[in-house]
């Protein structure tokens, strides 16, 4: 009988994926006590997807150990975020006094970044992770969308450093400048952030699948192949529901200026809101048993601050809050998808 394909996608939010990380790490707890004391989440799907901040916790998700397996637990992906994160997103005293507001520059230097990627992935290449990817940025030269996939990575063409697949992912416009990176063969691009048109890469992950293989990717002839939405559990899991309102009388004749970051962030938000209800509609089709294998994990931010680059140690700490609220209030529904993950292995 063939398992469903489960796929994991992972929205952008910068520091806001620490609620990520909690969420998962609830899930990855019910696993070990259901199925395997050292189970790891990255061995309980079949691809995993990721924009931005997404990507980044799916490349550690994804990081093979010595035997093929995951490396990380996400336990471990959150303390390197939580710790990493201040490095990442800290902008010194000269930079905010010569670039107030990010409006001259990028808003936060690339420099800390590159480096905390460099000391996590080092040499790791993309035709190394352990399951297929598929990882999110956008191509500014040729105007065109920038998937990184691994199970394309055999061909030096397509294959990357993990630690550029991130930097180009998280590229966000006036947080850091693009990313130029090269494969693995040498060929030269320009990328931003994903999230500039599928911060909430699900419906690319659907995509994607449909044309694979899996019973080859996977060595599991109980897999089936190029899977149609019948055949996939979907988890898509959301960095927190921002819901900042904008009224008329604040942007009648507004300019240019005072449109840039509301317009990003209705942007971001509008995107994630339509891939979910696309999904939604297209399980709907299914009939009601076979529509519940599609799950949207969207959190409150409560008291956490919608910001992207709020790395304070009171907003961690209310970050890590809502993603308990979250649990608290879910329990069930969690616990069910971790017994769906074991059933589909």
């Amino acid at each position: 009988m063939k398992t469903k394909i489960r796929i994991l996608s992972l929205d952008g939010g910068g520091i806001r994926g620490i609620i990520t990380c909690v969420i998962l790490k609830y899930i990855e707890e019910q696993l070990q006590k259901i199925d395997h004391p050292n189970a790891k989440i990255g061995d309980y799907f079949d691809m995993i997807s990721g924009s931005s901040t997404g990507g980044l916790i799916a490349s550690l998700i994804l990081f093979p150990n010595q035997d093929g397996k995951a490396k990380f637990s996400v336990q471990e992906a959150l303390d390197l975020y939580a710790n990493k994160g201040e490095d990442i997103f800290t902008v010194s005293m000269w930079e905010k006094i010569i670039n107030p507001f990010g409006l001259f520059n990028e808003k936060i230097s690339q420099r800390n970044l590159e480096k905390q990627l460099q000391e996590v992935f080092g040499n790791l290449e993309l035709s190394q992770f352990i399951k297929p990817s598929l990882i999110t940025s956008y191509d500014i030269f040729n105007r065109k969308a920038k998937f990184f996939t691994s199970h394309d990575a055999v061909e030096t063409l397509q294959n990357f450093y993990v630690k550029d697949v991130c930097r180009a992912t998280s590229a966000a416009p006036t947080y850091f400048e693009p990313a130029q990176i090269k494969s693995t063969y040498g060929q030269e691009f320009t990328l931003i952030d994903g999230g500039v048109y599928a911060n909430n890469p699900a419906l690319c992950a659907y995509s994607e699948a449909q044309k694979l293989k899996f019973s080859k990717l996977l060595q599991n002839s109980n897999k089936p192949d190029y899977p149609k939405i019948k055949d996939i559990l979907m988890v898509s899991v959301g960095t927190g529901m921002v819901l900042q309102p904008y009224s008329f009388k604040n942007f009648e004749n507004a300019g240019k200026i005072k449109w840039v970051s509301p317009l990003i962030d209705i942007l971001l938000s509008s995107n994630v809101e339509t891939v979910d209800y696309h999904l939604q509609k297209m399980y709907e089709t299914l009939g009601a048993r076979n529509s519940k294998n599609y799950y949207r994990l969207m959190p409150s931010l409560y008291n956490a601050s919608a910001d992207m680059d709020n790395t304070s140690a009171k907003n961690i700490y209310n970050l890590i809050q809502a993603g308990f609220q979250y649990i608290e209030k879910n329990q069930n529904m969690l616990t069910t998808i971790a017994k769906k993950l074991i059933a589909n292995k």
